[in-house]
């Protein structure tokens, strides 16, 4: 099975695909999609949404898998969350399933602790997709965890 795992931001979107099958997990690829602060929001959310079908379109996900946004007080919040729909429209345009994780549950998931540390969380994607050397940024590599969370969930 191929999986999308995907970081969401308005800034940085991490983006990681694996492929799941034999028992073992491999990464197929992962970055990030960037967009440019000097730009409209508008025009970012369309970037975002360009760069996504086009990643959906090379490698043909059977599945996706998306990180719940975690609240907190800052000034860039209603961005992300709206950065997170336009990923969720793009998704579902495909007509991909989609699978929905919180941090907390990430973390449960590769570590059996909730409240792993990135570097715990980062060790076991490393683990689990057999990587001697970590993905980066560090976006791809969340990214990544949350393909792997999409797997051991699905």
């Amino acid at each position: 099975m191929r999986i999308l795992g995907i970081d969401p931001g308005l800034a940085r979107v991490g983006y990681g695909v694996i492929e799941t099958g034999g028992g073992k997990q491999t990464m197929l690829d992962c970055g990030i999609i960037r967009t440019d602060s000097g730009r409209p929001e508008g025009e970012r959310m369309l970037e975002i949404a360009r760069d996504l079908r086009q990643l959906i379109r090379a490698w043909k996900p059977e599945l996706a898998a998306v990180e719940k946004f975690f609240f907190y007080r800052s000034s860039n919040t209603i961005a992300v969350v709206q950065a997170r729909g336009v990923v969720i429209m793009t998704l579902t345009r495909f007509g991909l399933p989609i699978v929905e994780f919180p941090p907390m549950q990430i973390k449960q998931a590769l570590t059996g602790y909730g409240h792993a540390g990135k570097d715990e969380v980062l060790e076991a994607v490393m683990r689990e997709l057999s990587l001697e050397t970590p993905p980066r940024p560090d976006d791809a590599a969340d990214a990544l965890a949350v393909a792997l969370t999409g797997w051991f969930q699905h």
